[in-house]
């Protein structure tokens, strides 16, 4: 690997400095990892004491499977830090987890869980707000059975913690993987095009826009654009994100978009399609390739599916087991690649990252 002692080196800097920066990077390696860990292990164990009292989950994951799963753990986080080295990101995305906010939302995410798992033993996923809507009916369910579905501020509020206590901290890891493709465009992009506008980059189904504040914090010169279906989430949101000046939230449906043709430059899309229908899927990939610029980039991701991750199919199909996710066995046999190139789209990688996929096309 290219490190920060053999960059320093290069440019004619003193062995002491080298030695200096390899250190400060060995030291941001170390803490970050640490912090990881005191997430992942709390949560696992926590986990597996709600799954005996609850009496949810079913056969217990063999010790190769474990294995297995765990390796992608470690990869991932190894990719995490690549990254950083590499310049795709910055250092300072590492430590973003916001621990004292969720540690204030979490007795609340307690509170809940009984009415959770009374909503899984009953099966009622139309236990819903009395919304009069034109939400189509997939998105009228209460996916993962929480209270509400997308269709509360107290869901919005308390989705992120919820979703970092299933993935063991590693949720906005994931997230942010989507970033490096960016970088790699915009760099392409300044090199061909030094006086070019500043780029547009539309995130599609932002939810409560944990990933645009990751690609803020990176690319702050980008102008940002968020759509989701949920007012309730965008709300949190806007939130999230009241730091930033020029950015815009637009509540609707990601299947029929409120842009004209070739809009963006950039468009990114995180955990939306194992939670739509097929023809759904499609209709939201067309959108997408016709409010992009030719030439533009999409970078999706999502849940890992069959066609790349194989290894943890165990892992994959517990997760609608669990949860309420009825397009979820579909989605692992329908690649995501195969869908963008039947759309029009040029797909140029496909990178598994632990339990997700990010899949980079034009």
């Amino acid at each position: 690997m290219f490190t920060a002692a053999d960059a320093s080196s290069s440019r004619g800097d003193s062995p002491f400095k080298a030695t200096r920066a390899y250190g400060r990077q060995k030291a941001v390696d170390a803490a970050y990892l640490a912090q990881q860990l005191s997430v992942f292990v709390p949560a696992a164990l926590a986990q597996r004491a709600l799954r005996g009292v609850s009496g949810v989950g079913g056969p217990k994951p063999t010790r190769e499977q474990l294995t297995k799963l765990h390796a992608r753990l470690r990869a991932l986080l190894q990719r995490d830090l690549r990254n950083v080295h590499e310049g795709l990101y910055p250092s300072s995305l590492l430590f973003q987890f916001p621990m004292s906010e969720y540690l204030k939302r979490v007795p609340e995410l307690v509170r809940d869980l009984p009415q959770v798992y009374a909503r899984r033993r009953g099966g009622d996923y139309r236990d819903l707000p009395d919304i009069k809507s034109a939400y189509p009916p997939y998105f009228r369910r209460t996916f993962h059975w929480q209270t509400d579905g997308y269709l509360s501020r107290r869901s919005a509020r308390l989705y992120d913690v919820g979703v970092e206590f299933l993935f063991g901290g590693t949720a906005d890891v994931m997230r942010r993987q989507v970033i490096p493709p960016i970088t790699r465009f915009l760099n392409e992009r300044a090199a061909r095009e030094p006086n070019a506008k500043a780029a547009r980059l539309l995130d599609v189904a932002c939810g409560t826009g944990r990933t645009l504040a990751q690609i803020h914090l990176a690319h702050p010169t980008v102008r940002l654009f968020g759509l989701d279906l949920s007012p309730y989430y965008l709300h949190e949101a806007r939130e999230t994100l009241r730091h930033v000046d020029d950015i815009s939230f637009i509540a609707d449906n990601a299947e029929q978009m409120p842009f004209r043709d070739g809009s963006f430059d950039i468009i990114t899309n995180v955990y939306l399609f194992h939670e739509l229908p097929k023809n759904a899927r499609r209709n939201v990939l067309k959108e997408m390739r016709r409010v992009l610029a030719p030439g533009g980039l999409l970078v999706i991701e999502d849940s890992a599916q069959r066609s790349e991750s194989a290894e943890v199919t165990f892992s994959l199909e517990r997760f609608p087991e669990e949860f309420h996710e009825p397009f979820y066995r579909d989605y692992l046999e329908d690649p995501i690649e195969d869908a963008l190139e039947e759309c029009g789209f040029e797909v140029l990688s496909v990178e598994p990252h632990f339990v997700a996929k990010v899949v980079v096309a034009r």
